[in-house]
């Protein structure tokens, strides 16, 4: 195949992935909403907000902030928006996606929708889901600039398409596989999310190390409960795309939702904690939305882990109390 790719948003995440690509194409479009940024780098040849360290030869790049025009020239369209934003972003398309494949980088619920990334592109926009797939960890987009390695997890329905997706990823350093297990690929990496704030409440309450292994091998478990009940397929959650993806999300420094939930943990309020960090952090979106989709199911679930994080995030509920309680439903 020769397909044209087109990464969509400015942040450290279409940054990496944009750097990803140059190294297989010989264009790659980049879509960004912020003209000055665009201005920047094509100029100064890196982008003046996220990863400034990462150098592009800008001959291999066709910067836009029109997004018509991104869309238009393109046939694979990877989105790196957030996902708070990506509906007012996918309002401002005058045209289809119906002809487009589509692949989210996106890890979190469109608030809108209250749906995975995938559905909603499916469900508002009619894409077919084998036209859809979905980019997952265990990979921080700090490290891609760095060019340690990384792997990826490329899910799609129509296997060529995640096997060609997976091999414009790929490089030296940039190792990657594929999966047709969308929907659980996409929902684990929504509810990794609200584990790492839970990490690192527990971590600005001063718990240690012991109490962070059983909290990560309880919401692997929690989160396999969770996937099974919203997609029962015969899935290994000890596959990096799951386990993976969530370790790194709960243990890194560089996870922005573990920095939101330590921030919390050490008394930050919720908007005071928005406030001072320069990126979103996917997982308060995503707590309600989890939080409110397991209500929703007929069969109760066992989430110990949401309910504590939701209570802390929505309810307004101490900290401190919260995961004291918590600590008894662990095992």
């Amino acid at each position: 195949m020769t397909k044209k790719f087109t990464v969509l948003g400015g942040g450290s995440w279409a940054t990496a992935i944009v750097k990803m690509l140059c190294v297989n194409q010989e264009k790659v479009g980049w879509y960004m909403r912020n003209s000055d940024a665009v201005g920047f780098i094509n100029i100064q040849k890196h982008n003046p907000n996220y990863l400034t360290s990462v150098t592009f030869d800008t001959d291999k790049l066709e910067l836009t902030d029109d997004i018509n025009k991104a869309v238009s020239n393109s046939d694979i369209l990877i989105f790196a928006i957030p996902s708070a934003f990506l509906e007012g972003e996918l309002q401002k398309i005058k045209g289809s996606l119906k002809d487009k494949i589509v692949f989210s980088a996106i890890k979190g619920i469109v608030p809108e929708t209250g749906l995975i990334v995938g559905e909603h592109f499916h469900k508002k926009y009619g894409i077919p889901f084998e036209n859809i797939g979905v980019i997952a960890g265990p990979c921080h987009a700090e490290e891609v600039a760095l060019e340690r390695l990384s792997y990826l997890t490329i899910a799609c329905a129509d296997t060529k398409k995640a096997k060609f997706v997976a091999k414009n990823l790929s490089s030296s350093y940039i190792k990657t596989k594929t999966t047709n297990d969308i929907i659980g690929t996409e929902y684990a990496a929504m509810l990794k999310n609200i584990y790492a704030i839970a990490a690192g409440i527990a971590h600005g309450l001063g718990y240690g190390d012991n109490f962070q292994s059983v909290l990560m091998s309880n919401a692997i478990r929690e989160m396999k409960r969770f996937t099974k009940r919203i997609h029962k397929i015969d899935r290994n959650i000890n596959e990096s795309a799951y386990l993976g993806d969530l370790l790194v999300t709960g243990y890194s420094t560089f996870s922005r939702n573990r920095m939101f939930g330590n921030m919390i943990g050490k008394g930050y309020t919720v908007k005071s904690a928005q406030m001072e960090m320069r990126m979103v952090a996917e997982g308060y979106y995503a707590t309600a939305s989890a939080y409110k989709l397991k209500s929703s199911f007929k069969k109760k679930v066992k989430t110990p882990i949401i309910d504590a994080v939701y209570a802390v995030l929505y309810e307004g509920k101490g900290a401190s109390k919260v995961f004291k309680g918590l600590t008894d439903k662990l095992d």
